[in-house]
């Protein structure tokens, strides 16, 4: 038998017989699992999930679950096809041991395997101060259980909201509180709204956008201290200024936490910036080396992108667990001359304030803006982002029908600034600073978190948010 026939012949054998373990019951998770056997895998598949709850849907958690129009449990995301698993819900991993080849859970079992997936996704950063944040009425919005709780709590209704981070989630809550007629103030420690997943300018229009709908947003402040009530409820929120809001439901949306603890020990380069692999999701080792048994997808992942520098990308976004999922499941289960690379040109979405906002490609990474297309008044516009003479990436406020087109133009490496469309076009399209905040500063981390090794480059890091 020749050689190639012999590694055709443990392909198929693995195929029909190995042993892979999903570690994270998540989109990621369920999609990957799917993959595999769509793929032709026949053996043994493991999902292993701490949640007591099969995959759901994440992003209508702050949306319809908190306006009351899907229940939380209605989130449950739909199978593409049938995966035929042994499902361990409601049990953590707890550690690898990557000699023996196996994960270790919180009841004790050790489940063995061949091949390896991380997809253990993020959770929410809680508020710091572990006594104020068990405070009846501090929450926070990441799980299945945290979505229904705050729409219990909105419901009820409260006298006052306090919004903690004016990010995506932070300000899609104080969205959704205005559209109940909930007052809610919105406390963000940066210079405005998103400034760290679209910078200053964009910060601008958003804080305009907000208060034009009533939100008492306050920016450059943080929260020194949440005060309760003799029966355990929040009333109070103390600020750095010295002033202090009264409010008896306070979210903390404080950024999220990559879920790598587990790791610890295993050799894996896997920090708080999430799991290092290649573009087609094996992990490296603390060496740089990348393993073969070993892969990495959705969230927690960190991979260099060919259309960035080949700096390392980690991108808290729907299609990316997604389309990484599969490329990690198609590569789990095939050999290096048929590997396939995830190179998804980023993309997110949000709804607030009676505005879709959509952005393809990577904002932070420029360091010039230019609006391209419609008004700015009118929150209704485009507006590409530029670095060294070249568009990177472009965002939209109810203009996203056009992503397409600059999403084209960042594929192929088109100019900056873009060239126009031929109509639509503001009186001002002079680029200008993005404005993006220091990415040292606490409150700078976007949606997509940059990291680079040239110290000659401006680059961000992942670190903790605080407020």
């Amino acid at each position: 038998m020749t050689l190639r026939a012999t590694v055709a012949e443990l392909v198929h054998e693995f195929r029909a017989n190995g042993r892979i373990v999903i570690v994270g019951a998540s989109l990621a998770g369920l999609r990957a699992a799917e993959a595999l056997r769509e793929e032709g895998f026949t053996g043994s598949l493991t999902i292993i999930g701490d949640e007591p709850y099969e995959p759901y849907d994440r992003p209508p958690l702050s949306k319809q679950v908190l306006k009351g129009w899907v229940p939380a449990d209605h989130t449950k995301l739909p199978r593409m096809r049938e995966v035929d698993a042994q499902w361990r819900l409601g049990v953590a991993a707890i550690g690898l041991d990557r000699v023996t080849k196996r994960v270790r859970l919180a009841d004790g079992e050790q489940v063995p395997y061949d091949r390896l997936l991380i997809a253990t996704g993020t959770r929410a950063r809680q508020w710091p101060n572990p006594t104020e944040a068990a405070l009846q009425g501090v929450h926070t919005i990441r799980s299945r259980d945290d979505a229904a709780q705050l729409q219990k709590a909105l419901a009820e209704p409260p006298s006052r909201v306090l919004v903690i981070g004016a990010g995506f989630i932070g300000s899609e809550v104080a969205s959704v509180c205005r559209e109940l007629g909930l007052p809610v103030t919105v406390v963000e420690r940066g210079s405005a709204p998103l400034v760290g997943a679209l910078g200053g300018v964009i910060g601008e229009i958003a804080a305009r956008m907000q208060r034009d709908h009533g939100v008492d947003l306050r920016c450059g402040l943080g929260v020194s201290s949440l005060e309760g009530d003799s029966g355990g409820h929040v009333r109070r929120v103390h600020l750095s200024d010295g002033t202090a809001v009264d409010a008896d439901v306070v979210v903390a949306s404080l950024g999220s936490i990559r879920n790598v603890e587990w790791l610890e020990g295993a050799g894996l380069a896997a920090g708080f910036w999430g799991v290092g692999c290649d573009a087609g999701g094996r992990a490296f080792d603390i060496n740089g080396v990348v393993t073969d048994s070993i892969y990495v997808a959705g969230d927690v992942a960190r991979a260099p992108h060919v259309l960035y520098e080949y700096q390392f990308l980690a991108m808290e976004h729907w299609d990316n667990a997604v389309f990484g999922a599969e490329v990690a499941a198609h590569n789990m289960v095939n050999l290096e001359p048929h590997y396939r690379p995830h190179l998804l040109l980023p993309g997110f979405w949000s709804g607030q304030f009676g505005v879709n906002i959509k952005s393809v490609g990577v904002p932070p990474f420029g360091d010039q803006i230019v609006f391209t297309q419609g008004s700015i008044e009118e929150c209704r516009f485009a507006a590409a982002y530029g670095h060294r003479g070249r568009i990177v990436a472009a965002v939209a406020f109810d203009h996203g029908k056009w992503l397409e087109y600059y999403g084209k133009l960042i594929e192929h490496s088109g100019p900056f600034p873009p060239p126009p469309v031929g109509w639509d076009q503001p009186a001002d399209t002079k680029p200008m600073p993005a404005e993006f905040p220091d990415p040292r500063v606490p409150t700078a981390i976007p949606d997509v978190v940059l990291t680079g090794h040239d110290p000659s480059e401006r680059t961000a890091e992942f670190r903790p948010r605080r407020h």
